[in-house]
């Protein structure tokens, strides 16, 4: 009967234990552990302290009475392991009562893990000052924060541990500051992407302090100093320390088992050690990273996990050959706050320090799209960049974003496991139901730009790789340009882009760019093909440029303990209307804010609930701009939630001038196309023209088919496309009377009284209309949905989209929806 001894029982340990017991019944299994518990889920600490998770009993897996009894393992807490003896395959243990003894083994198993990283910084040792790594910890922390209340607490680090124990922190009411030495938190993504997390920790009331490290911690009283390298201090109640772990490797070094640099062990891909008796797995030892084949230290508990069962079937031989860890992606994911963090493969620093360039070697696609369907609801915007060489190999990929983060980032960790490139990203057939994904899933549009981009169809700036040489144009329309534009940018709507060319100089590069990338793509894809050579696209659009240049607003915690996170001005309940945004995505909040407000007397009051991460803060410039009121914001969950006031407070004279400066324009939604009510339409669009006014007609869905051309043109469509022309009325001649058509008949007759009364046709009308001035838009969206062309429109139809609309309703005191 062969005997497996094993150093440590957590993660890797634990599964190792539980595995060799399935594959041999008669196998004496030993597990020493030198704490008190085994298999607990050390990924959970942080929650339980911010009492999201509620018992603590839920974080301890297996206990050693269950191991015993249900695998009959001998388990033994508290004893240490403090000598291996390869020569005679023992090992020396220290019980709970200080004893030492000796046990021998035909195999050992190190599964010792990694302990917290605590530099000689001077006071680190000082009271009040804690790491999170066991069970233990968690108690103590925990009975801290439920018996000592404390006010304030310092996180030194701003890895997974440290963002995780700042976000529950703050959950139990603690104004928390994370001091991080880098110049961003969450090391595996880029600092790009990090930006967001940034700017979502400081949005929550968390004070963020990046490149700059501690250089003392000083006990003051009941407080803490922590002394930073830029000469400022930060006073505290508690502070916890997330600087970084090292493997536990003490005993493999003194027996003189192969380490690398970091200490990490080194195996062989059967996790066998440089002792054919000896086998190591979890955090202590050292990997081979996927991607760039070199060998690297990843402390996960996936990898440790699937490394203790490798190890398990090898000391077994189970199967003809050894079966081998053929080495990790270090996928990794993290809550932060409001948003979700995950990464898998390499990011962009490691690349560039390896040498490598960003059009030479490799290229990035980074898109913004929506966690499901638009139109269902609480669809909320991820941000995902993808890195991949310019054969399609994928180097890695990081998404961040409220929802659906988790299976993206493991459907494209899957697809790099098996060796897939970004063609299969986009040939990938996922499932599909509007509360889940699209029909085209973010993975498949990151394949697909990124195809894109290796085809030479696009190419994409970074944010900080724009500089005054390039000319920066502005797709967007004009409600959104209101709320912000990038400095010195040239302004054409993508509806106005082919009239307006020469505007454009050639020669020089010019960079695109909307709200989320969709238009500004279309509009290079536009400038490419009519002779200009060198178009970019701003990555990410407009939303991701004003994060990565958004600063942490530093806060002064001991002179605002007694303030409110956000102020918002009390407005009675039964005075506020109630718009729901949530799920639309930048710069549909603001669109339909601003109709909303034009539907509304002057000194009321609207509340607007968003998912956009940005609008809170684009919401107020544009109140800033439009001459309302910002009383105030707050975020409910994953909301946000402003209040705004139409209007302001101005004075007699400002007032008389600013009736004199009213609105004078109509504006029209034709979205049937029912023969009368399309009438109906000209004939009040004719009336209001006629009295000077300028009138804007928004034809959509149905409603477009008015504009069809009566004869039949030739475009390519797509079978869906051809089917739904063929169903819909071509022209005015085919409208039909929404009431007593009688299979045609009413229609017949309608137009023979309308000649005979002298009333103008439809056509006639339509014509007139055009002649006077009256602005004919067709709804791009619309158009794209139906498969209508723009060569099928008749001439004189201008195409844009609901915020060029909205623009001219904004200056309209008539707006109809017919």
């Amino acid at each position: 009967m062969s005997k497996t001894v094993i150093i440590g029982g957590v993660a890797g340990g634990a599964t190792a234990a539980a595995r060799l017991r399935r594959l041999d019944e008669n196998m004496e299994i030993v597990m020493l552990e030198r704490g008190k518990y085994i298999s607990y889920a050390n990924c959970g600490l942080p929650y339980y302290i911010g009492d999201v998770i509620k018992s603590r009993e839920s974080l301890l897996v297996q206990t050693p009475q269950a191991m015993r009894s249900k695998f009959n393992i001998d388990v033994r807490v508290e004893n240490e392991v403090v000598k291996i003896n390869r020569e005679e395959q023992t090992v020396e243990v220290r019980d709970e009562g200080g004893r030492l003894y000796k046990e021998g083994y035909d195999d050992l198993i190190i599964a010792t893990g990694s302990s917290p990283l605590k530099p000689p910084i001077p006071g680190i040792d000082s009271e009040g000052i804690y790491t999170l790594w066991n069970v233990d910890d968690t108690d103590q922390i925990r009975n801290l924060v439920d018996t000592e209340h404390p006010r304030t607490a310092a996180v030194i680090g701003g890895g997974f541990i440290g963002l995780e124990m700042a976000e529950n922190l703050h959950k139990r009411g603690i104004h928390v500051s994370i001091v991080e030495a880098q110049n961003q938190v969450m090391a595996p993504i880029d600092f790009e992407m990090a930006q967001m997390l940034h700017e979502n920790i400081d949005m929550n009331g968390v004070e963020l302090c990046l490149g700059d490290g501690v250089s003392s911690f000083e006990r003051k009283g009941e407080r803490i100093l922590i002394n930073l390298a830029s000469g400022r201090t930060i006073a505290a109640d508690m502070v916890l320390l997330s600087i970084g772990v090292r493997p536990n490797s003490q005993l493999a070094k003194e027996v003189g088992l192969s380490l690398n640099e970091k200490g990490g062990i080194k195996t062989d891909k059967t996790l066998r050690t440089s002792d054919p008796h000896i086998w190591a797995v979890g955090d202590v030892i050292e990997v081979e990273n996927l991607v760039t084949g070199k060998d690297v230290m990843i402390p996960l508990a996936g990898p440790a996990n699937k490394q203790g069962r490798i190890a398990a079937n090898n000391i077994c031989r189970l199967g003809r050959e050894m079966e081998e860890y053929d080495g990790s992606l270090g996928t990794s994911v993290a809550q932060v706050f409001d948003l979700t963090a995950a990464a898998t493969g390499i990011n962009e620093k490691t690349l560039k320090g390896m040498g490598l360039a960003k059009g030479r070697d490799y290229e990035v696609a980074l898109i913004n799209q929506k966690s499901h369907a638009g139109y269902y609801p609480m669809a909320i915007p991820m941000t995902l960049k993808l890195i991949f060489g310019l054969d399609g190999k994928i180097f890695g990929a990081q998404i961040v974003g409220q929802d659906g983060v988790d299976k993206r980032i493991d459907t494209i960790a899957t697809v790099m496991r098996v060796g897939g490139t970004v063609k299969d990203l986009a040939k990938l057939e996922l499932a599909y139901a509007p509360p889940y994904s699209s029909a085209k899933d973010p993975v498949n549009m990151a394949g697909f730009v990124a195809d894109n981009i290796l085809k030479g169809l696009v190419q994409f700036v970074m944010p900080e790789e724009i500089s005054d040489k390039m000319v920066v144009l502005d797709v967007s329309e004009d409600v959104e340009r209101s709320v912000w534009q990038m400095p010195g940018s040239l302004h054409i709507p993508l509806g106005q882009l082919r009239d307006r060319m020469e505007e454009l100089p050639k020669g020089k590069t010019i960079v695109t760019y909307c709200a989320i990338g969709v238009r500004s793509y279309n509009e290079a894809r536009m400038l490419m093909q009519s002779g200009f050579d060198d178009v970019r696209v701003l990555a990410g659009g407009a939303g991701f440029y004003k994060t990565y240049y958004s600063k942490p607003e530093q806060k002064e915690f001991d002179k605002e303990l007694d303030q409110t996170e956000v102020e918002v001005r009390e407005v009675p309940e039964k005075e506020i209307k109630i718009l729901d945004c949530c799920g639309l995505q930048c710069p549909g909040p603001i669109m339909k804010v601003n109709e909303a407000l034009n539907a509304m007397e002057e000194g009321e009051c609207i509340k607007v609930s968003a998912t956009d991460m940005g609008f809170a803060k684009d919401v107020e410039s544009w109140c800033e701009r439009t001459g309302n009121t910002f009383e105030g914001r707050e975020r409910k969950g994953k909301e946000n939630i402003v209040t705004i006031r139409k209007g302001s407070q101005v004075t007699t004279e400002q007032s008389c001038q600013t009736a004199a400066e009213l609105p004078q324009g109509k504006t029209m939604i034709v979205f049937d196309g029912d023969l009368d009510k399309v009438l109906a339409s000209f004939i009040i669009a004719n009336g209001a023209v006629a009295m000077g006014r300028p009138v804007t007609m928004f034809f959509t869905f149905w409603g477009l088919n008015a504009l069809r051309k009566s004869t039949y043109v030739k475009v390519k469509k797509s079978f869906v496309e051809k089917m739904f022309g063929r169903m819909m009325p071509r022209g005015t001649g085919k409208l039909k009377l929404s009431n007593m058509n009688m299979l045609g008949m009413g229609t017949k007759m309608m137009k023979s009284v309308m000649k005979k009364k002298n009333v103008s046709s439809l056509e006639e009308l339509m014509e007139q209309a055009k002649q006077n001035g009256v602005k004919l838009v067709a709804c791009t969206m619309s158009m794209d949905v139906m498969g209508i062309r723009p060569e099928e429109l008749i001439d004189g139809v201008e195409l844009a989209g609901v915020a060029s609309y909205l623009g001219d309703a904004e200056k309209a005191n008539v707006n109809l929806f017919i």
